[in-house]
């Protein structure tokens, strides 16, 4: 085979290779969509192990299930890296940039292991998988998918200041006392009951403080509006663009244009 043919074999097989992970990313087929399931399932897997995390430090096994996660989140990397249109898009995604520091968390656990709380934000990135759509509607709950992900927004927030707080200010505590102290603070902050039984102390605890109002009371009412507001279907007017309707929508609220919203029965 002469250095042209063989160029031309590695060209045509990098070039299948991109458009399979392309489709494994957001295809919908069944195919794609049955990779995607697959990939969810490790993908909790992997959370379990992050929540558990802490109770499994002092197990044998715990690095050597430490680094072989590190070894699958640095090809989910490569192939997302392969997978995307250019390499600057790619670094624009903010799941980008967590992954590549969980990643840094589980290639050196003792040095960054009080980062590991960052670990928390893969359910956001599950949420917004297209499988995970798939999977409400298929379940018939499609019709609450902005609530789930309004409430899965707010837990990720809300974990993720409660690891930073609890790392950062009470992590010397014994047992479990100092992460429900952490808990315990970020959710009155949140909520802006504010009792001040406990505050933190410094510069660092007074920005960790505003912080964690402003973030966390926008994500309150978010999810306060997902749960009141009537219900929508996504689907973009091919004439402006308008994403969402009512779920009986004939004509376009924007530019009046003629709808053809599939449901249950298309």
């Amino acid at each position: 085979m002469s250095t042209q043919d063989t160029n031309r074999t590695f060209t045509s097989r990098s070039r299948h290779l991109r458009e399979n992970l392309q489709r494994i990313e957001s295809g919908r087929d069944n195919w794609a969509l049955r990779w995607q399931a697959l990939l969810a399932i490790i993908d909790l897997a992997i959370l379990a192990f992050f929540l558990l995390g802490p109770y499994l430090r002092a197990g044998p096994s715990y690095l050597i299930i430490d680094y072989m996660i590190a070894v699958w989140i640095a090809g989910e990397l490569i192939a997302r890296a392969i997978a995307a249109p250019s390499l600057w898009g790619l670094a624009k995604r903010p799941m980008t940039w967590v992954d590549l520091f969980i990643l840094a968390t589980l290639l050196f656990p003792e040095a960054l292991f009080n980062f590991a709380f960052l670990r928390i934000m893969r359910l956001w990135a599950i949420s917004n998988s297209p499988i995970f759509r798939v999977i409400l509607f298929r379940l018939g709950c499609h019709h609450i998918q902005d609530v789930i992900r309004a409430v899965i927004n707010f837990l990720v927030f809300l974990f993720v200041i409660t690891g930073f707080v609890y790392t950062s200010f009470f992590y010397g505590r014994p047992g479990g006392e100092g992460f429900v102290d952490a808990l315990y603070f970020t959710v009155a902050t949140v909520t802006t009951t504010g009792f001040g039984d406990i505050t933190l102390p410094g510069t660092l605890g007074k920005l960790t403080s505003v912080v964690t109002m402003i973030v966390g009371i926008s994500l309150f009412v978010r999810l306060a509006q997902a749960v009141v507001r009537p219900y929508k279907v996504r689907f973009p007017c091919p004439e402006c663009g308008l994403q969402r309707h009512d779920a009986d929508a004939v004509h376009c609220k924007a530019c009046g244009h003629i709808l053809n919203i599939p449901d249950e029965g298309s």
